[in-house]
């Protein structure tokens, strides 16, 4: 479903990917870690389409996204979900406003169409009766799960999800990340998870990638992870 071949990128002439190369298949959740700075979230972001390769290639279900122009690179677009690190929620909307904003966007569905949608999405997140709040009058847990209703109210067959438990107290973070297993469970789609805290996501995931130096340093299963002895990653795992 994802397949990324010797990705290059540089910035003001630093080099962030120094020849990444990365195969997800379909329905596969793969947790990306690395120590932070070392280029997570801008790949997510090539993934994405938002951001053009130097060199290389990202190829999603078989269409490269780095030359996809207009409805082309809207239409592989619409096969993504983003849970994005802090929400991204529009504060001038309430939560039911934010999760139908896709569809409205998106769709031709009818108001009734896109009630039903957004409501039945809530209840899957554990947000019914909270529709009608505002993302300032809401936890920073409820926060996370409004955000990850929008980004699978469309039935993404992708999601990419960036740091899903980033300023969450551990208690809150677990029901995140027992939630996005549920709806993975529910919707089988291919994932990405950048994460730092490994230990906490790697039971949800099937593989684990490290990036270091630019590459992908490590790729295997969470127990060939975690019985790893490379050095970068006994250094990583110490420091979590």
């Amino acid at each position: 479903m994802i397949q990324i071949d010797n990705l290059l990128k540089s910035f003001d002439g630093h080099e962030v990917f120094k020849g990444i190369s990365l195969e997800i298949p379909k329905g596969l959740v793969l947790a990306l870690i690395g120590r932070s700075g070392c280029g997570k979230s801008v790949l997510l972001k090539h993934v994405a389409g938002l951001i053009k390769p130097e060199k290389g290639r990202v190829v999603v279900n078989g269409k490269e996204m780095g030359t996809a122009r207009g409805k082309a690179l809207v239409a592989l677009r619409d096969r993504l979900g983003f849970l994005f690190q802090g929400g991204a929620l529009f504060d001038s909307m309430n939560v039911f406003e934010n999760v139908a904003f896709p569809l409205k966007e998106k769709t031709r569905l009818s108001h009734q169409l896109i009630q039903a949608r957004v409501l039945k999405e809530l209840e899957n997140v554990g947000l019914s009766g909270s529709e009608y709040k505002y993302p300032s009058q809401i936890s920073g847990g409820m926060v996370k799960r409004a955000a990850l209703a929008r980004s699978l109210v469309g039935d993404p067959e992708i999601m990419l999800i960036d740091e899903p438990t980033t300023g969450l107290d551990p208690v809150t973070g677990q029901s995140i990340i027992q939630l996005i297993d549920s709806c993975h469970q529910r919707l089988h789609f291919t994932g990405i998870i950048v994460t730092h805290e490994i230990s906490r996501v790697s039971p949800i995931v099937d593989r684990i990638a490290m990036l270091h130096e630019g590459v992908i340093w490590v790729e295997g299963t969470p127990s060939e992870f975690f019985s790893s002895k490379d050095p970068a990653v006994r250094a990583f795992l110490g420091d979590t």
